[in-house]
């Protein structure tokens, strides 16, 4: 008991509310959906938990990113999703490991329960469109070459996904933006998947819960910026 109080210390009601709720609505389409796949119930447990932490600011929500993405990959891999196994497996999973270093260097006013937030420069935006050109069309043609399933869709989820882990990196408030607009691209994705196997539902389910948290997380990175850097009336 006292392990939970200390985890959840100084979240708000809501973000209790949240959790809750995406935690049971993750657990609601495994009973009504699947009831076979514990590897996915896992993965969006640990996922929907790495959000709220993430949203807060919080640097052990990047550590369970890291734990989610290499079990997204095998899920992944399962369907022939071959784009969401190399991209998690091979980018998300290490920049989120390097988010948490960065998170953890970077606390702000030295309590490590909240991460500065970092405003980028404009002189950095060039940068971050350049590269995430550069990685979508170099994994267009890696994709294709192993013959992923929705190349298009797969392609894109590429984009937003290489955009959210710089901007996670950044300490940027648009990262949850970034991560907001992947999980759209990939409830297509999945929903596609679910047309063949009714089981993938239950993935459609966790990237939904994904998407009202990560849209939460944008707002809150926002007033989190606006607090530490003094534009609060």
């Amino acid at each position: 008991m006292k392990f939970i109080q200390k985890a959840v210390a100084g979240f708000s009601k809501f973000e209790l509310a949240l959790w809750g709720g995406s935690a049971g609505a993750v657990l609601l389409a495994f009973v009504l959906f699947d009831r076979t796949d514990w590897l996915t119930l896992t993965a969006s447990l640990i996922g929907v938990t790495s959000l709220i932490y993430s949203a807060r600011g919080h640097a052990f929500g990047q550590l369970l990113m890291v734990i989610f993405s290499l079990i997204y990959g095998v899920i992944s891999w399962r369907v022939a999703y071959y784009g969401e196994m190399i991209t998690y497996l091979g980018m998300t999973m290490p920049m989120a490991l390097a988010a948490l270093i960065s998170w953890l260097r970077h606390p702000y006013a030295g309590n490590h329960a909240q991460v500065a937030v970092n405003r980028l420069s404009r002189r950095e935006l060039p940068l971050l469109v350049g590269l995430t050109a550069a990685v979508t069309v170099a994994f267009y043609f890696i994709l294709a070459a192993f013959d992923t399933a929705n190349l298009t869709v797969s392609t894109l989820s590429v984009a937003t996904s290489f955009a959210a882990v710089y901007l996670t990196f950044r300490r940027s408030p648009f990262f949850a933006l970034a991560y907001a607009a992947n999980d759209v691209v990939l409830l297509v994705l999945w929903t596609m998947a679910a047309l063949q196997d009714t089981g993938c539902l239950s993935v459609v389910a966790c990237f939904a819960a994904f998407l009202v948290n990560d849209l939460y997380g944008f707002f809150n990175w926002l007033r989190m910026l606006r607090r530490q850097h003094g534009f609060e009336n």
